[in-house]
């Protein structure tokens, strides 16, 4: 088919504007790898714009040398991991019998977890909650306390719903229950909701340091994210980079932190992107 001379014009100034976007939107992470290797004078004067001036790794060995970043790290990793598969199960487990019409008192539920989506109690009410029920300086708290986000329980609610039930009723007849029919049948056509919904949980796990620089008072269970927010927002590094005679600077290894925070994330994106735009457009749809 012929495309006429103002759809290539469109094309061309689509893909001019794209193209600029996305210049604006790699530019910052451009900047802060270049920064995290420049000398710490180059960043100070404002030479660095795009590329890295006087490359040297005295930031990273700062940084990983830093017994706090390690730990942190560790944190980090067991909230995501351990959070993520909890936030997973109970998201599954909660959306998969409220998308049967048969559910008694189903329309109520669904109605109280939406009211969830407009208002909240409050940060006051709930530190209060935590703090009644134990959960303050407990990593428990930080797993089961934000295990599940409304807006994802509605997601993946919306694709179970539009299943179709054909297929649940051939797997009864053969004998499979409510358990047997949710793993046996739903949880393998639902790869790319679920995909999309696991990396959401664990984005914002992995970036969640709110709450966790409320409730936790112990460092040693202080995520990634926390020791960020000191550098970065308070600007508190810890006594170690401050007693470093080759640290003369706290630009560098600010960019190196955030650098070394990010890697994880930006690795795991790639291998799950094909199910994304997917998982996004299903559980979008009406139901």
């Amino acid at each position: 088919m012929m495309e006429s001379r103002g759809e290539k014009i469109f094309y061309v100034f689509n893909y001019i504007i794209l193209g600029l976007f996305a210049c604006l939107t790699l530019y910052p992470f451009l900047y802060v790898l270049s920064a995290s290797i420049s000398s710490p004078q180059a960043v100070v004067t404002g030479e660095v714009l795009l590329f890295p001036k006087g490359i040297t790794w005295e930031a990273y060995t700062s940084v990983l040398g830093e017994k706090g970043i390690w730990t942190g790290y560790g944190n980090t990793i067991f909230y995501t991991v351990v959070g993520t598969l909890t936030s997973m199960i109970l998201t599954i487990c909660g959306a998969y019998p409220l998308a049967k019409k048969r559910l008694k008192g189903r329309t109520t539920i669904n109605l109280i977890i939406s009211f969830t989506l407009i208002f909240n109690a409050g940060m006051i009410p709930m530190y209060l909650n935590f703090q009644s029920l134990g959960l303050l300086d407990n990593r428990f708290g930080i797993i089961i306390g934000f295990a599940i986000s409304t807006f994802n329980f509605v997601i993946l609610r919306t694709f179970f719903q539009s299943l179709p039930e054909e297929i649940e009723e051939a797997a009864r007849i053969d004998g499979a229950g409510d358990i047997g029919v949710m793993m046996r049948i739903v949880i393998p056509l639902s790869k790319a909701p679920l995909a999309t919904i696991g990396l959401f949980y664990a984005v914002a796990r992995w970036n969640g340091y709110f709450w966790s620089m409320i409730m936790l008072r112990d460092e040693s269970k202080f995520p990634l994210q926390v020791l960020l927010n000191r550098l970065v927002v308070q600007m508190k590094p810890s006594e170690n980079m401050m007693n470093d005679v080759s640290f003369t600077t706290g630009e560098t290894v600010i960019y190196a932190t955030i650098v070394v925070a990010i890697i994880p994330i930006i690795a795991v994106y790639p291998f799950i992107q094909k199910y994304f735009v997917k998982g996004v457009m299903i559980g979008s749809l009406k139901g």
